[in-house]
Order: structure tokens, then sequence, then C-alpha cells
């Protein structure tokens, strides 16, 4: 049920547990990080797609594995004019004191 106040009304999109910033690409979808979660539950990067009846779809895009790979998403995403997305993780990496990685389209 949508909340009011203040001139702005709040609608809750998806309960995902996300952590940071979240950013908009061309298209209209809307990204960003859990922190946890996903098959390894080291954290997640997600999708969220608006759909003809206005509802939202979640869709994961990235499920971290942990180790080298990098863990736990921490500060959102940034996006470049490609498309390309930017994020960090807390934990992991080569040196297991986190990573910086990037997604292309």
């Amino acid at each position: 049920m949508p909340k009011t106040g203040g001139g702005w009304t709040e609608k809750v999109l998806h309960n995902s547990g996300s952590t940071g910033d979240l950013i908009f690409d061309g298209a209209g979808k809307l990204y960003g990080t859990t922190y946890l979660g996903g098959p390894h539950d080291e954290g997640t990067v997600f999708e969220l797609t608006r759909e003809a009846d206005g509802k939202w779809k979640y869709l994961v895009v990235y499920s971290f594995l942990g180790g080298v790979d990098g863990a736990n998403p921490f500060a959102g995403l940034a996006i470049d004019a490609s498309g390309n997305m930017y994020g960090t993780t807390y934990e992991g990496g080569g040196d297991l004191q986190g990573t910086v990685f990037e997604f292309t389209p």
C-alpha cells in the first residue's frame, strides 16, 4: 500500500536488501546491488524493469562467488555513456581486500 506524506507518495518496488545507490540505464532499467544474497550469499547485482502494467520485474544480473571473484558489493554502481557498469566489493579479490568490477552490456 503506497504511503503519502509531504506531497510525495512512497511505493515499495521490491524487497531486496539493496545497498548503495541505484542507477538508471538509457533504456529506463534500474540497477543496484545487494550486500548478501544469491546462490553463494556473497551479494548480487540486480535489475528492475518497469512492465506495461506499471509493476517492476526483478532480475538478478550477477551473483558474486566470493574469493577472487569478490564478495559483498557495498557502495552501489556507476554507469558510463556506453552502458558499462562499475562497482566495488567489500571483500574478496586477489588479496581478499575487495574488488573493483566492471559489467559490459
